[in-house]
């Protein structure tokens, strides 16, 4: 006040000021020298070395600690920063009970944030010192404490975290630099209440087999490469989750192509490589060896088969729908799955199962799903919301109308197993945070409810091995148990839960993006269209029509997600291949024909370079000049074909000319159905047909020929008669000497030639003729006059 007074008042004197103004700065030394001691504010964007350790869970055993247990939990901490951490120590922490799922969630999505409380640190023993830590060095810990240490009260989900605390050069003081929160699930009574759990274990993989099966004699199957026999040898992917699987109680989800691929596996088969080139398999054994420890491991389980291929229900119903045929493919895949997996693994399968991609749905997703006889598709809570405001996670099954039901798998639970778990660590938390979920949603409420998880289709090993480590201890814990699919399917639904199938538009536009696009379906119908055409001329179609059908199957599997340049990589594979094997059935290529003459034949040659016969093909042979030149009384006709195996026949035609020049023929197969089959073979027929004026010309040479020969024979008479004229006298006295028994004369043997004897009546000469006669008759030996009578 007096301060106040003074400034408000008159002026202090200059050495009233000097002695307050040092007054005041002798006062401030002692908080100056304060100030200078308290370590450097920092601003929260920069906190230092704040969560410069990172501390690695890797093991926390038992998952599931009852009363009198030792929770056991190992790791390792890691100086991350840049100056060697001292006086450090790893201590356990119990935060305060987490009551809802979405406090779980929030608790993993803040798993290392230093900002959010830990709970009280479990003091005394329970801790591992570190003298030093020296930066970029990993060092273990491991602590072990009785649960009655922990201080747990009531069942339910507690946070439980790890921390590193310590001291640095620049900060020498003590205070947390790095947590990993996880969580304990306390049930240590059998709970008053189960839930109900269905865990889906699935069987599937890509497509390995292409379309080259059946058409060689053997019928040697092709593998696109040798993926699948690394999936089930030692290690792989499928013998790891065949090797979990045979211990757990679980619900088998197969897809019958992989056991139709590692059947083919047992017996001979070929691999692509480079080029055109193929190698012989070599997996036979593994192969056996995986498919025996498979039939063994589902004897007693419920095995559940998807279409042939595990078609991609969405791409379908989005994008196949308005292409003729499509759907067909499906109920072709349905139908063969039962067969295929009662075949291979001796067990009736359930195909009542629809499965879209991560369980989303719309209206024409749930159409497509049912069309194939399926009434149920297994859907996902993310996709199906709640919207009536339940309090607790209600049962999976859900009437959705027209007969079918969805059975809606809990988000949470099944995509606790997705992400990268090759870590020891990413899997231990991933494991804590499923049985974590799987109890608060049991402490819900005291309704028993029906709850299913279906995982990603394709776990990897890592993945595999978290899920089976999760689903032991969820099936000896003291809150669940163990139900088949088909009855979580037929159970009593919930009457406040959802049944309204979401919109199109609520379909994710992330797996919209990776369908299959219109064009993909019209490549495949493409495809089918040409098998049809083929199969109905080949004696044995089961040869041809059974691979290429189930290449068409893959053809539309949910596995080509993401791999679109593939996927049509495929699908012209199989297509070329079909063109391949349809070409070794073609007509032989015909050069220039001529006919000379007014009728002839015309040979067509089919060649049948398959291994079967090829039968009710038609061969017609079509005249484009039918005025010139018809064939069988006609422009066009036709003739059955029937070729064996490896054999070539020649039709023959009948061809009329009916003018000169030249004729284009086309040459054609066709099914019995009309269908042009093959390509058509063009060429051209010369025609070199006998006119009238030619047959003139030769008539004329004929009568020439006749004259020349008359004259010939006239010219001869005329010289015998001259002859037996000259030597007459010689001849009367031979005869005299003779007697009558001597042979006749030369003139009665020309009497006798030229029809003139006695006796004989002789036709009147032509005019030319008698002139001749008279001049013979004046010839002085007398001759011709005998010869005038």
């Amino acid at each position: 006040m007096a301060e106040a007074a003074d400034f408000q008042g008159t002026s202090p004197s200059p050495a009233r000021r000097w002695l307050r103004r040092t007054g005041a700065l002798l006062a401030g030394v002692p908080l100056l020298a304060g100030l200078c001691q308290l370590p450097a504010a920092t601003p929260a964007h920069a906190a230092d070395n704040s969560g410069s350790v990172s501390v690695a869970v890797d093991t926390l055993s038992p998952s599931l600690p009852t009363d009198g247990d030792t929770v056991t939990v190992s790791g390792t901490v890691t100086n991350n920063g840049k100056q060697a951490v001292t006086a450090a120590h790893v201590g356990l922490h119990v935060g305060p009970e987490l009551t809802t799922r979405s406090s779980i969630d929030t608790a993993t999505d803040d798993s290392d944030s230093l900002q959010d409380p830990a709970g009280s640190e479990v003091g005394g023993k329970y801790v591992q010192k570190f003298s030093k830590l020296t930066p970029g060095i990993a060092q273990p810990f491991s602590i072990s404490v009785p649960v009655d240490e922990l201080d747990l009260g009531d069942a339910g989900v507690y946070q439980f975290a790890v921390s590193l605390s310590g001291k640095t050069s620049a900060q020498p003081w003590d205070r947390m630099l790095g947590i990993q929160r996880t969580f304990l699930p306390w049930q240590s009574d059998e709970a008053d209440t189960k839930t109900k759990t269905t865990f889906l274990w699935p069987l599937v993989s890509t497509a390995h087999m292409t379309a080259e099966t059946g058409a060689n004699a053997q019928q040697t199957p092709v593998f696109l490469n040798d993926d699948l026999a690394e999936e089930i040898s030692a290690g792989g992917r499928l013998d790891r989750m065949l090797s979990l699987g045979e211990s757990l109680d679980v619900t088998w989800v197969i897809d019958p192509d992989l056991l139709a691929s590692v059947d083919a596996m047992t017996r001979t088969y070929r691999v692509q490589g480079e080029g055109d080139t193929t190698t012989t398999g070599t997996h036979q054994a593994i192969a056996k060896q995986w498919l025996a420890r498979l039939q063994k491991a589902v004897e007693d389980q419920e095995v559940v088969a998807l279409p042939f291929a595990d078609p991609d229900l969405a791409s379908l119903a989005h994008n196949g729908t308005s292409v003729t045929g499509s759907l067909g493919h499906l109920d072709e895949g349905t139908d063969v799955a039962a067969t295929t997996v009662k075949t291979v693994l001796h067990v009736t399968p359930s195909t009542d199962f629809a499965w879209p991609v991560d369980g989303a749905v719309d209206p024409s997703i749930v159409k497509v799903a049912t069309s194939a006889g399926a009434d149920k598709v297994i859907a996902r809570s993310d996709s199906l919301n709640e919207t009536g405001g339940l309090s607790y996670t209600p049962s999976a099954a859900r009437p959705i109308g027209a007969g079918a039901t969805a059975v809606v798998a809990d988000a949470r639970l099944s995509t606790s197993f997705q992400g990268d778990l090759t870590k020891a660590s990413a899997a231990t938390l991933a494991v804590q945070r499923f049985l974590a979920q799987s109890l608060a949603l049991d402490l819900q409420t005291d309704k028993q409810r029906s709850i299913v998880v279906a995982p990603q289709r394709m776990p990897t090993a890592s993945q595999a091995a978290a899920m089976a480590e999760a689903i032991t201890a969820l099936q000896s814990g003291n809150w669940s148990e163990t139900q088949k699919l088909t009855a979580a399917a037929a159970a009593k639904p919930d009457p406040g839960a959802t049944t309204k199938v979401p919109s199109a538009s609520a379909y994710p536009s992330s797996l919209r993006k990776q369908e299959l696009p219109k064009s993909a379906f019209q490549e495949i119908a493409r495809t089918q269209d040409k098998l049809d055409n083929f199969k109905v001329i080949l004696s044995d179609e089961s040869r041809v029509v059974t691979p290429l059908g189930r290449a068409v199957n893959r053809e539309m599997s949910t596995s080509w997600r993401g791999r679109a340049t593939e996927a049509s990589g495929f699908r012209s594979d199989v297509e070329d291949y079909l063109d391949e094997l349809t070409s070794q059935v073609s007509l032989i290529e015909k050069s220039e024909t001529k006919l000379s003459g007014r009728s002839a034949t015309i040979p067509v040659t089919v060649q049948n370079n398959l291994v079967q016969g090829v039968e009710h093909l038609r061969l017609r042979l079509t005249s484009l000049s039918p005025n010139r030149l018809e064939i069988g009384g006609s422009s066009y006709y036709e003739q059955p074909v029937e070729v064996s195996g490896g054999h070539s026949q020649t039709v023959k035609f009948t061809t009329t000319a009916n003018a000169n020049g030249q004729a284009s023929v086309i040459a054609q197969l066709y099914t019995e159905d009309g269908q042009p089959y093959g390509d058509e073979v063009r060429f051209d027929v010369k025609v070199t047909e006998f006119t009238a004026t030619v047959m003139l010309v030769i008539g004329g040479g004929v009568l020439l020929l006749v004259l020349a020969g008359f004259r010939m024979y006239t010219q001869r008479k005329r010289a015998a008669a001259r002859e037996a004229e000259q030597s007459g006298p010689d001849d009367e006295a031979s005869e005299a000497v003779d007697g009558p028994e001597s042979p006749e004369g030369p003139e009665d043997r020309l009497k006798e030639e030229s029809g003139t004897g006695a006796g004989a009546d002789a036709p009147e000469q032509p005019s030319d003729l008698t002139a001749d006669t008279a001049t013979e008759s004046a010839d002085p030996s007398g001759t011709g006059e005998r010869v005038d009578r």
